[in-house]
């Protein structure tokens, strides 16, 4: 891995645990605030997608390969609304209200973290898979 490269994916880590966790209130700032308590598990969640999304950036695409930010994406997102608070995200407090905000969404959440986080995990392993062929194809012409 070069240089570039390596610091493409710490950049990438970092402005994703920002994105992440500014407007969750996990970082403390003026801007944002929450109603609710963050929940015990949601700093280790954000960070590790955080990681996740750098190491995706960190490898190599095939020329084969599709850029990989719609999976990256998807991940994050609900890695996000899993750490965010129930009552803060308007979305879904017009969906369901305040009380159905609490009583519905919030106990689905860790779930929505750990499909986030599946979710990049599979796209690192996807991308893997993937240098592997490349490389056996490559290798093999």
């Amino acid at each position: 891995m070069n240089a570039r490269r390596l610091a493409l994916s710490v950049g990438v880590g970092i402005f994703t645990l920002l994105v992440i966790a500014a407007p969750t209130d996990l970082i403390p700032n003026p801007i944002f605030g929450r109603q609710i308590e963050a929940t015990v598990w949601a700093l280790p969640v954000a960070l590790l997608t955080a990681v996740l999304a750098g190491v995706l950036i960190a490898l190599p695409r095939p020329s084969s390969c599709r850029p990989a930010t719609r999976t990256g994406y998807v991940g994050g997102t609900l890695s996000y609304l899993a750490i965010g608070c129930p009552t803060c995200n308007h979305v879904v407090v017009l969906a369901l209200g305040t009380t159905g905000a609490m009583a519905w969404f919030a106990p689905v959440q860790p779930y929505l973290a750990l499909i986030g986080l599946a979710i990049l995990g599979g796209a690192i392993l996807h991308r893997v898979w993937l240098v592997r062929e490349a490389d056996t194809t490559s290798a093999r012409l």
